[in-house]
This record gives structure tokens, C-alpha cells and sequence, in this order.
């Protein structure tokens, strides 16, 4: 098993957040469609290639990943 990421960024694979944190799939769907869990460019394609490639701004992505996962680490 790889190693936890510390924070998503722009360059994070889209595969890589859905493999280490599951809990992020709904945020994915939302912005990427549910057609990203079966695409096999998302082990690849990073999240800034995502959201130009869907129109939608990276920052506001990231920032709801990202606290998705804090939500959850904070979960008993």
C-alpha cells in the first residue's frame, strides 16, 4: 500500500485520491461525472487536467477534497 497523501494538489492523479481516499468519490462524480471511475485515464490524468478538461476552476475541487478527507480523519 502506498504511502497516504498529505494534501491534493493540482498535480495529484484523480485514481491515486480515489484509491487512498474512497470518501472523495462523491466530490469526484460531482465535478468529473461518474464516467471517471471506469475512464482509464484517471490512474494518469492529474486533477488539474480534470477540471480544464470540465470547465471548472481547480482550486474550488482541491479545496473540497481535501476537506472531505479532514472531515473524515476527524471521524471516530
Amino acid at each position: 500500500m502506498t504511502e497516504a497523501l498529505k494534501k491534493i494538489t493540482k498535480k495529484t492523479s484523480i485514481g491515486e485520491v480515489i484509491k487512498q481516499y474512497p470518501e472523495t468519490e462523491p466530490v469526484v462524480k460531482k465535478y468529473f461525472g461518474a464516467g471517471c471511475f471506469t475512464c482509464p485515464g484517471s490512474k494518469t490524468e492529474d486533477i488539474a487536467f480534470g477540471a480544464a478538461m470540465h470547465n471548472v476552476d481547480p482550486e474550488v475541487i482541491i479545496k473540497e477534497l481535501n476537506d472531505v478527507i479532514e472531515k473524515n480523519k476527524t471521524k471516530p
